[in-house]
């Protein structure tokens, strides 16, 4: 059986490595289950819009850096 690769569609994981901050830390902030915010870092589920947006404001960056580019400009 051929292994299905994962598509990264946010980078969620990355800033909050490069903030030194984890997935229960945005949990607390957010008021989410610490597994929905780990399903969100891992790419196996995302967040809609509006989480997305409130999870920028929490790391203070803009929302467009927690989404991975799909094509080039």
């Amino acid at each position: 059986m051929a292994a299905q690769i994962k598509k990264s569609i946010n980078c969620i994981k990355s800033v909050l490595t490069e903030q030194g901050r984890t997935n229960k830390w945005l949990a607390v902030q957010l008021n989410k289950d610490q597994a929905t915010v780990s399903k969100w870092c891992t790419n196996t589920a995302q967040p809609g819009l509006e989480t997305l947006v409130k999870i920028a404001e929490c790391l203070n960056v803009d929302a467009r850096d927690l989404i991975v580019p799909t094509k080039k400009i």
